[in-house]
Order: structure tokens, then sequence, then C-alpha cells
């Protein structure tokens, strides 16, 4: 059944185009009408204003005389059919094509007026009339055309969210017995030759089938995290050494993409304790586990409520060595999460911890706790995000591929997930610089060696 469109969503659409930033086509598709659809909204609007968008009856009768002066304004004039039903406010052109019709059939009940330009029955004007029909026969011939094509595009595009060429040269293919390819290939704005060469290809296996089946296996399996780098790695795991270029022209193919990034809280408030040397100094390498870690502070929003979330790294292998939350950012949310990081390390080391200036990291509580432990402090330069830079990208990448990519029922839901996006982040999850393994793996692998 066709859509009803409302005033409203006919006026977005007029005001769509109007800003001269996107054609009738684009509006169309966006919208989800055809084009001649949107090309009679925008005249109805320049013409008679908003209400001429406002839907109407169809039970709307006319009497003979406007009908007549409805068929001499397009004789007159030579406009079309659409260009007519903008000009009286019509719903639909072809109720004009209809009345045009019964009028050379003489069924039409109107006067005829034999004034010069008016619309009689003499030889010329018949000859005339012939023509247009004809004219009007192709018009139709094309609009249904145009109608099929976009109909069976869009059916195909829905399903990736993007139209291609190898979209349209299956379109063509599917109508080439019911309209000329010279025209549907002029409709898709694709020249013949590349329409002939796709055609081509669509009729042979595609080589990369079961190579964009397993990217889209890989991709499924971590939920759209991975870009294109990475699931190179993962094939390489598999035993599929592929380019990454192909890797990310076939993702493409796919309408796959990676997620973006967001921003992290901030936790400085000034000085409010002692501030201690940046050791690290953006020396983000660690030869061996316990060599150096990093923690920092972010902040998620749900549910009305916040919720503070600390963890450790460890630069090594990026793994995340312990955690802890809260509903306040208060102290002992850090030294909770410092108690449970002792208890994970050796009893020989020479442990670095780097943070940023946050007020917790210049507590004495937490300065006292690292030295009874035999941890050296380093802290970032104020206002310098780049000397913790590790922490940030890490939250960068839990926001998007977890807090702002899936839906959670309540705040213990939200626990529960996160703890399972540790588990992943942790034994799963690969990375490019730990040579395609994930943290665990890349840690067990090296100290075998």
């Amino acid at each position: 059944m066709k859509k009803r469109f409302t005033e409203k969503e006919k006026y977005v659409a007029v005001q769509l185009y109007l800003t001269g930033k996107y054609s009738y086509r684009e509006v169309s598709e966006f919208v989800g009408v055809d084009r001649k659809s949107v090309r009679k909204w925008v005249g109805l609007y320049k013409s008679h204003g908003i209400h001429a968008l406002s839907p109407r009856s169809s039970c709307t009768t006319y009497d003979a005389t406007f009908k007549l002066k409805v068929l001499n304004y397009r004789t007159e004039n030579g406009a079309s059919y659409l260009e007519t039903a903008i000009a009286f406010n019509l719903s639909s052109p072809y109720t004009i094509q209809r009345w045009e019709e019964k009028w050379h059939k003489g069924d039409l009940d109107v006067p005829v007026l034999k004034k010069e330009g008016r619309l009689n029955m003499s030889k010329k004007q018949k000859k005339v009339t012939e023509n247009q029909l004809e004219a009007i026969q192709k018009e139709l011939e094309r609009l249904r055309m145009e109608n099929a094509y976009l109909k069976k595009l869009n059916g195909l595009s829905s399903k990736q969210g993007k139209i291609t060429k190898q979209d349209k040269a299956q379109v063509i293919y599917e109508l080439r017995h019911e309209f000329p390819v010279k025209e549907l290939v002029k409709l898709a704005g694709i020249p013949r030759s590349t329409y002939y060469d796709l055609v081509k290809r669509m009729n042979r296996p595609d080589p990369d089938a079961a190579l964009k089946q397993e990217i889209q296996s890989i991709y499924d399996e971590h939920e759209g995290r991975y870009g294109y780098r990475r699931i190179r790695d993962e094939l390489a795991n598999r035993g599929q050494k592929v380019n990454h270029k192909k890797v990310q022209r076939l993702m493409k193919e796919l309408g796959l993409k990676c997620l973006v990034r967001m921003k992290k809280y901030r936790s400085y408030k000034g000085t409010v304790g002692k501030i201690a040397p940046n050791l690290l100094d953006r020396q983000f390498k660690a030869t061996q586990p316990y060599e150096k870690w990093v923690t920092d502070i972010t902040e998620f929003k749900l549910f009305g409520e916040k919720l503070y979330f600390s963890p450790v790294l460890d630069l090594f292998n990026g793994q995340v060595i312990t955690y802890t939350l809260g509903s306040r950012p208060t102290y002992s949310l850090v030294s909770e999460m410092l108690e449970k990081a002792f208890n994970c390390l050796p009893e020989i080391h020479q442990l670095l911890m780097h943070s940023d200036q946050g007020w917790h990291y210049q507590m004495k509580q937490y300065r006292q706790a690292l030295r009874a432990h035999g941890i050296t402090q380093s802290m970032s330069r104020k206002g310098n995000c780049y000397d913790n830079s590790v922490m940030e990208n890490f939250f960068g990448i839990l926001k998007s591929e977890f807090l702002y990519f899936k839906e959670f029922e309540n705040m213990e839901h939200f626990k529960l997930e996160l703890e399972k996006y540790i588990e992943y982040y942790n034994n799963k999850r690969i990375k490019t610089k730990l040579k395609g393994l994930s943290p665990v793996q890349y840690r067990v692998q090296t100290l075998a060696i």
C-alpha cells in the first residue's frame, strides 16, 4: 500500500531541496518517495505555500468550466502534466491526463471554444493533440521505468544502507527486458561500459566471497568493534594473509566500519597535595610485565545517574590489571583500586605507576600507599593529556565499543556487561601492536620464549 505523507513530512522534503545542498534524487531517496513527487511538492510550495502540501480527499470534484480552464492552460503554455497540476494545485498530474484522454474521446462534458489558441476539434488541432499524446506516452513510460528502477534499488540498498554501482547494475540487469538498457544506464548515472563490465563480474563467481564471509563473521563476532586493521590481524591469526587495503575495500563493499571515539571525564581540581615528576615521559613501551602501570578515572552517565570507573593498565601489553566502580569519585574509589592492584604484584618488582594530576593521586594516602609497596610515582604535566594518552585511548575504545554501542536494562546490568567486556578486552580482543594477539595471549607467548 502506497504511503500517504503528512504535510510536515512533505515540508521537510521541500526545505531539504531548497537548501541547495541536495538534488531531487537525493531528497527522494532520503524521504522514500519518487523524484516526481518531490518535484511536485516543491512546485506546489513555491506556487501556493505550505497549505498546498496538506493531504486532500480523493473525492474532490471539479466542474466542467474548471476542467476546460486547466486543459486550455496546458495547451496554450505547452506545460507538462506536472507543471499544470502545480499551477492549479491539483493533487495528481494523472488527473489532468485522464481529463485530456476523455476530451479526445468526446466523453468529457465541457463546452468547445473555437477562439484562437483554445481547444477545438479542427484537423490541425487533432494532429497537434496526437503528437502531444505520443509525447505523453513516452513521458509515462519514462516515469514507469524510473519508479520500477527506484523501487528495486531501494530494496537492495536497504540491506547495507548504501547504494553501490553493483546495486545499480543488478537492478538494470533485472529490468533489461522491460526497458531499454540505454535509458536505464542513463537513469542510473553510470556508463554503459561500466554496466556491462559489472554484469560480466556478476555472472562470474565472486572470488572474494569466502573472504567476505570471513570478514563479516569476524565483524559480527566482535560486535562491530574491529576496523580493517584488526580484522586483517585476526585473518592472519586464522591463517589468511590479506593486505590491509583489500580488507578495507571489502569492508567498504559490505558496508562495515568501526565506531568512533568519545571524550572522557576530567578529575583535575588544582593542586591539593604533592605533584610527582613526569618520570614516564611518554615512554609507553615496557619490556616486561609489572614494569609500568598507568591509571585514570572516567565517568559513565546512565539512567539519570553517574558511575565512575577507575582501572589500572599494564603498559607491557595493555592489559586491564583491575578496576573499581563507584557512584561518586571519592578517594575510596582509588584506594580500593590500589589494594586490588597490589594483590596482583609479585614480591620482586620495579614498578612505575603513572597518572594525571587528578586530586586523588596528589593525596598523601595515595603517595604513602605506593611508597609502602616500593612503587615509584609519576604524573603527567599539568593540562597535558598526551602524557597519559594510553589511558585516554583505552577510555575512547571502551566508550565507543561498549558504552555507546550496547543497550542496558539498568545499572546492575551495565556492571555485569562491563565485567564481560573487560574479560573480552583482556583475553580475546586483538591489537595490531601486539602482533595481532590479545593482551593475555601476548603476555603468555612472550614469557614462554
